[in-house]
């Protein structure tokens, strides 16, 4: 059992992963979306949110509640429960759901970056320093 400290500290420790999972999607490809979207459409889609916010609500629950009832990721926990074929099929797709993820958030990163120098610097050639940026970053 995890001990909870009180006062603020207690509370951002109630946040912990699940602010984190939640600020993950506001990445640049997301961010260009979003905002694409509403240019065309206003608030013509909003009332997908009232389906779309609760079932993400669940499954980030569902997958919380998993990790902290058997003490693994989620995807020990599937190779634990279904067969070996259909978890590496999974894990390939993420992979590649993760990949094009990654590249149109350096598209978008690329582009912003292209609107800030008024064109002089073609987006496609903004790309790979955006990608080496980050890596530095993170190093």
């Amino acid at each position: 059992m995890v001990t909870r400290r009180r006062g603020p500290l207690g509370w951002l420790q109630l946040l912990g992963p699940g602010l984190i999972t939640g600020a993950s999607d506001d990445d640049p490809s997301g961010i260009g979306t979003y905002s694409q979207v509403g240019s065309q459409f206003g608030y013509g889609f909003l009332w997908t949110a009232l389906f779309t916010l609760p079932l993400m609500a669940a499954v980030q629950e569902l997958c919380a509640r998993i990790a902290l009832h058997t003490g693994v990721g989620l995807g020990v926990a599937l190779r634990r429960k279904f067969p070996r074929a259909l978890v590496g099929f999974s894990i390939a797709a993420l992979f590649v759901a993760n990949t094009i993820n990654a590249g149109a958030d350096l598209g978008a990163i690329a582009a912003g970056a292209s609107l800030l120098t008024r064109d002089v610097v073609p987006q496609l050639w903004l790309v790979v320093p955006a990608a080496m940026l980050i890596l530095v970053l993170q190093v």
